[in-house]
Order: C-alpha cells, then sequence, then structure tokens
C-alpha cells in the first residue's frame, strides 16, 4: 500500500513516540526546618544536596530566625501540596492556622513522613489552644513517639535485634558500635514500629523525676529506640531518628542512616550504590 510522503511523516511520529518511554519526573522530598535547636539550619541543606545525587529533587524550607515560640512560625509550607516525602525538623512551635493547615493536610494525605530529633516536641501550642493537642500528638500520631525526657553525654547506637536486613541500614555496617553526638531521648514507639536502632547513654539524675511532659524513671544507664519505621494512622510510612545533633552529621555512616531512612519512606529502592559523606559545620557556640 502507498503512504504519501505527510502521512509516513505522521506514522513515523506516532511510533517515535509510543517507542520514546517519558522520563519520570525524580521525586520531590521537601524539607521543613522548624527550629535552631541543634542548627538545622546548618545541617539539612548539605544533607538534601546529597540526597539530590541519588535522584530526588530537593526543596529547603527555611525560617526567618528561629520561629519557636513565635507568631510567625516557619514561613510558606505550600511546597508541602506538592511533596512526595517530608522531611520534618521542629520543635515547640505554635504555627498561625494557614502553616498549620499546610502541614497537617500534608499528613493526614497519607503521604511519607520524616521526623528528625526534637520533631517528637514540634510543637508547643497553650493549654487551652485548639490545637493543643497537636503538643504530644505530633510525635506520638504522626511520628510514633512522643517527648518524655533526655540523659546526658553522647549515645552509644546499636542495630535492634532482627533489623540488620532492613533497607535503612543498608552501607551501614552491622559489626560497629557507633557513637552518637547528643544525648539519648527517651522514647517509645508502638508496638508496630520496627526498631532499627537503639541507644544507650546515661543519666546523672536517677529515681522518679518529673517534667512538663510528666513524671519518668531513669536509670544509671538505659537503652531505647533512636531509630524505627512504622506507618502512622493515615498510612503514611514513617521513617524517625532522635539522632540529629548537629555534629552527627560529621559521621558517614550516620548521614548514611538519615539518606536511607529518607528513601525509605518514600517507597523508593534505596540505593546502595551511593556512599553518604560525612560533613562539617560550623555550630553556633552555646550561649552561657
Amino acid at each position: 500500500m502507498h503512504v504519501n510522503t505527510p502521512a509516513r511523516l505522521l506514522l513515523i511520529l506516532a511510533c517515535t513516540a509510543i517507542s520514546t518511554p517519558v522520563k519520570a519526573e525524580l521525586p520531590l522530598a521537601v524539607f521543613v526546618v522548624g527550629t535552631h535547636h541543634y542548627s538545622p539550619q546548618l545541617t539539612i541543606p548539605p544533607l538534601a544536596k546529597q540526597l539530590e545525587q541519588v535522584g530526588y529533587r530537593c526543596k529547603v524550607i527555611l525560617p526567618d530566625g528561629d520561629p519557636e515560640h513565635k507568631q510567625a512560625g516557619i514561613g510558606d509550607l505550600s511546597a508541602l501540596r506538592e511533596a512526595d516525602v517530608a522531611i520534618f525538623f521542629l520543635r515547640f512551635l505554635t504555627l498561625p492556622p494557614d502553616q498549620l493547615k499546610e502541614l497537617q493536610d500534608y499528613v493526614e494525605s497519607g503521604k511519607p513522613v520524616v521526623g528528625f530529633r526534637t520533631s517528637t516536641h514540634a510543637f508547643d501550642y497553650p493549654a487551652e489552644s485548639p490545637q493543643a493537642a497537636w503538643n504530644d500528638g505530633f510525635g506520638e500520631r504522626v511520628l510514633g513517639s512522643k517527648y518524655a525526657a533526655h540523659l546526658q553525654g553522647e549515645t552509644s547506637v546499636n542495630f535492634a535485634e532482627n533489623s540488620k536486613a532492613h533497607p535503612a541500614l543498608v552501607n551501614i555496617p552491622n559489626s560497629d558500635t557507633l557513637k552518637a553526638p547528643g544525648t539519648l531521648y527517651i522514647s517509645s514507639p508502638p508496638r508496630d514500629a520496627q526498631i532499627l536502632l537503639t541507644g544507650t547513654g546515661n543519666s546523672r539524675k536517677t529515681g522518679e523525676i518529673t517534667n512538663r511532659f510528666g513524671k519518668h524513671i531513669l536509670k544509671a544507664t538505659m537503652t531505647s529506640p533512636v531509630a524505627w519505621t512504622w506507618e502512622n494512622e493515615w498510612g503514611g510510612r514513617v521513617f524517625t531518628t532522635t539522632l540529629g545533633h548537629g555534629k552527627s552529621f560529621e559521621n558517614p555512616l550516620l548521614v548514611q542512616l538519615y539518606l536511607n531512612g529518607i528513601q525509605w519512606a518514600a517507597s523508593e529502592k534505596v540505593n546502595a550504590d551511593f556512599q553518604a559523606k560525612g560533613f562539617q559545620v560550623k555550630l553556633p557556640r552555646k550561649k552561657k
């Protein structure tokens, strides 16, 4: 059958369009920094740069100054609407209603969530506020554990039982005991969470203590989960770590953990070929 030239050209273009796969857009990771405690405003941007090397688009939302207990909050959170995975480093926020709605809409959509360290106590609304339920609720309902108390000194990190084969631990030697800068946070993930790593730390205080988060029994040496995976009540995949001290990012194995956890939460295959790099950040001196 004779096919005229214009028709032949259309046929070639159609076949080319069918046979040439359309390159999918890289997944978008949105990092939300909502504190200056432990200096995530300095450590999260370099972490995002490494995640880009794995195959992500990254957007880092940084506040204008320290947003804790500030009416202005973090700023525009509308980028969460397009996020494929959201990574939070928050502490003691009292976000205005529009910002809280963006965050809440994201969480309740069932999309994946990653939480660092102080995000277990992300909010500190007044007790009479309608949003006060989020003070413990973000840690407990979204990430898997609310904050209780912390110990003193550095944290010794070990693999939890039956966790070594988990994708979030790829390229992290299971024979090493990691030393993580920063105190051990006491956490209580739910039974259906998979504990990946535990931490052991020391406490100067022992016996029953009372703080704003309740009553707790402290021992001289304690062990608690420091990294876990979970599925929250909205169906979102969750990776939470109570590690994240500024100096922890100097350790390539801990940076590897952070990047692996983000990839796992995003339902993406963890890139076993990527070797994370530690990096130094000039952290501000603590005020005396």
